[in-house]
């Protein structure tokens, strides 16, 4: 049987040690390539590079897969990955490990998922993987073989059309990770100010701050699942109608 042909990409850059670790046990499953950011993207979103050219180049990195280094944003990877660079339509798309969390409403500022979702969008199973820790030295050994499981079964059971994965690792050694759960995004959100100070010109110049805030205590909730020592998989969907108010909104307009 024909192994798999995979697509790696993150928002992180190619060289950060959690693409190179999702690399590493994706060659353990299928045939690789890598298109990821030739520096960190993250917080990009589904952003796109669109009034400047963008640049791809094969790197040698570690492992017998193949890297690309790309100029552009997370999804700008993903596209010319399918458009240029892979010999073949993809078995999946798999993104991250990205270093911290992309649970509840990260979702929708992650380049990391971004990647993903665009990989939905072009009708291609696809995950996205993160790890609560932020450290550039963050240890990811502990949820390798829940990785490699979770992107067996994956290939084994295809998805809905338009249905992509995110996945959330909590920073926990492995023989403390619980399990995975199947978890819904919390209702959460960061409370966000502007810290303001002034450059030696005497110009105002401001770096954003906040806190994450959840009040979400649903079992089904991942920040919760997470909180309790569990892998959090939430089944995310691009189609953003809301479907229950449809109705309700057609009566207030007609």
């Amino acid at each position: 049987m024909d192994r798999p042909y995979i697509l790696v990409t993150n928002d992180d850059g190619i060289t950060a040690p959690g693409i190179r670790k999702l690399t590493q046990i994706m060659n353990q499953i299928g045939d690789v390539v890598v298109v990821a950011p030739d520096s960190p993207q993250s917080g990009k979103s589904h952003s796109l590079t669109i009034e400047v050219p963008l640049r791809y180049e094969s790197i040698e990195l570690e492992g017998p897969q193949q890297d690309f280094a790309c100029s552009g944003t997370p999804v700008d990877c993903v596209k010319i990955a399918l458009d240029k660079i892979l010999v073949k339509k993809p078995d999946i798309v798999v993104s991250g490990i990205n270093h911290g969390s992309n649970s509840s409403i990260n979702v929708l500022y992650s380049g990391t998922m971004s990647a993903a979702i665009e990989a939905g969008v072009e009708g291609l199973p696809a995950i996205g993987f993160s790890l609560q820790d932020f450290r550039y030295d963050a240890d990811f050994d502990a949820a390798e073989d829940y990785i490699k499981e979770i992107v067996q079964k994956s290939l084994k059971h295809s998805m809905p059309k338009g249905v992509v994965l995110n996945v959330n690792i909590p920073k926990l050694k492995k023989e403390e990770i619980k399990g995975i759960k199947i978890c819904r995004q919390a209702d959460a959100k960061w409370v966000e100010s502007f810290d303001e100070r002034i450059n030696p010109h005497g110009k105002k110049y401001y770096w954003l701050t906040g806190k994450f805030n959840s009040n979400d205590e649903g079992e089904d909730a991942d920040e919760v699942a997470l909180s309790r020592g569990y892998i959090s998989i939430v089944p995310v969907n691009f189609d953003f109608t809301d479907y229950h108010y449809m109705k309700e909104l057609d009566r207030i307009m007609n």
